[in-house]
């Protein structure tokens, strides 16, 4: 092989589109690490506390988030860079799937790079790949299934439903939402010419791998009464979540994909029915199903996002063949294709402080008057000036401080029975994690899983009660004697955190006894 031959090799591999993808992830890898201005989410608080007490399940989510910090903090310890990690690696994997699921469908190296940069600055992506949660796993476990579909839809052997099954078990492990996609799957193989796979045991042994990965958690559930249909039948009842119609659902997810990138997951959509996509029609059945579930039973307007990065990718293998028969035909409309790849990142950079902590809240609430978009917000309580995926990363320090400071100003051997109790996790995931720097003990909470942990040995002689606003009914039901500790006033933090710190001393009855009746999932 000549020299210069060898020059183009190299030369095409690096500029190829796995390449050019590969490039796109690392952009997404570092922007996620490069800024990380604002503090810790108060879901995190909660999840390094449940990391602490690992189990196969928790009231509000399987077990894989929780072995996931506990990877994070061993590896990296638990700085706020330390433990945003994985999600911005789990973001950039996301980018490397959209490009191998391109290139299963049949595009080349510019729709790969398209899709890519349409999931790179997809708001709602930014935003879950910012912080350690189920959400930014997800997509992974339900690309990693159409991944593998779509290499048997091209031949490759069925026995992949074995590694189908994994994800999914995996998938079942981290966020039940999967089992609606994998419901959209199902149907989509029965709506087209791929039913035949149902005919075959393969798909079945997968469905047992992923039986048998979910078996620990499922079996967690069963034995506890099942606490997560406890806990969303409370959560319907409260009425905290938004009831998003129809109509408004789907017009959410222009503001969570990023109206830019609307054009090409909805072209994409139309284009995975047409004659040409044919084969590949099952992934846009189950977009349709598993969005008509989550639209029936009223499921929040991120419920949908894993699913994108598969119409993205329909989405620009369709814009790539219009743009070559535009070159062929010697259009006047050639602009177009160089046009809207600069409007993606031209957008996407001005969009960037929306979804990622570049700029200080001050500086952020003045942007947001400027481009005037608000989030769309998914519950009903009073909102911070800021976006609430940002408002929870604020207050938590300041909180713990006043606790801390009343705290330690206590007599030495009430100090020793004085409990801290938490009205929600967040309150006590805080004193969890800053605490032990002010030597506070481990908060106690009937809020989510922390009422499984309990009250620990406190008796109730003495509680400092953070976020109560109900002083009548301490007086007068609870407590013997109640003593204002501090009041709380973040101005970026979720207005319902603003609540006072009460010291409770003497309740009228043992916490040991009356700890069932406080317990509060929702």
């Amino acid at each position: 092989m000549s020299s210069s031959s060898v020059a183009v090799q190299q030369s095409s591999r690096w500029t190829s589109g796995p390449a050019i993808v590969a490039y796109v992830a690392l952009a997404k890898f570092v922007l996620h690490l490069v800024f990380q201005n604002y503090d810790y989410f108060r879901d995190e608080l909660y999840f390094l506390a449940c990391a602490d007490h690992f189990a196969w399940g928790y009231v509000d989510q399987p077990p894989a988030v929780a072995a996931l910090v506990k990877l994070s903090t061993t590896l990296f310890g638990t700085s706020l860079i330390g433990i945003h990690i994985l999600p911005a690696f789990a973001g950039a994997l996301k980018i490397l799937l959209t490009g191998m699921i391109v290139r299963e469908l049949g595009g080349q190296r510019f729709a790969q790079f398209l899709a890519a940069i349409a999931v790179l600055f997809a708001p709602v992506y930014l935003s879950i790949d910012a912080y350690i949660s189920m959400n930014c796993l997800e997509p992974l476990w339900w690309m990693g299934c159409v991944y593998l579909l779509l290499r048997m839809i091209n031949g490759a052997s069925q026995k992949l439903w074995l590694g189908f099954g994994a994800l999914a078990g995996l998938g079942l492990q981290t966020k039940y939402s999967i089992g609606f996609f994998g419901f959209g799957i199902v149907v989509g193989l029965l709506l087209t010419e791929h039913r035949r796979m149902l005919a075959k045991p393969w798909i079945y042994f997968g469905g047992v791998i992923a039986a048998v990965i979910f078996f620990p958690n499922l079996w967690w559930q069963y034995t506890r009464d099942w606490p997560f249909l406890e806990l969303m039948a409370n959560i319907r009842a409260s009425g905290r979540d938004v009831q998003l119609s129809p109509i408004r659902y789907i017009l959410e997810q222009l503001l969570l994909m990023g109206p830019p990138a609307a054009p090409l997951w909805i072209g994409g959509l139309i284009y995975l029915f047409t004659t040409r996509m044919k084969q590949y029609r099952v992934l846009g059945w189950t977009f349709v199903i598993t969005i008509t579930c989550f639209i029936v039973l009223h499921g929040k307007n991120y419920y949908i996002n894993p699913a994108y990065p598969m119409l993205f990718a329909a989405g620009a293998i369709a814009f790539e063949r219009w743009a070559k028969v535009l070159v062929q035909r010697r259009s006047p409309f050639r602009w177009v294709k160089p046009a809207y790849v600069m409007l993606l990142i031209v957008l996407g950079v001005l969009f960037l402080p929306y979804t990622l902590s570049i700029l200080s809240p001050p500086k952020f609430i003045a942007y947001m008057d400027v481009i005037g978009i608000r989030a769309p917000a998914s519950e009903t309580h009073r909102q911070s000036p800021l976006p609430q995926q940002y408002a929870d990363m604020f207050g938590w320090r300041e909180m713990t401080e006043k606790v801390a400071a009343y705290y330690n100003a206590l007599p030495q051997e009430e100090r020793a029975k004085t409990a801290i109790f938490g009205n929600n996790y967040g309150e006590a995931g805080a004193i969890d994690f800053f605490g032990p720097k002010y030597g506070l003990p481990k908060a106690i909470s009937g809020h989510q899983n922390y009422w499984y942990w309990g009250p620990r040995n406190y008796t109730g002689e003495s509680v400092i009660i953070i976020g109560e606003d109900d002083v009548d009914a301490l007086r007068n039901k609870w407590c013997q004697s109640v003593t204002l500790v501090a009041e709380l006033n973040h101005p970026y933090a979720i207005p319902y955190e603003n609540r006072p710190i009460w010291h409770c001393r003497g309740m009228r009855v043992n916490l040991q006894q009356v700890w069932p009746k406080l317990k509060s999932w929702g």
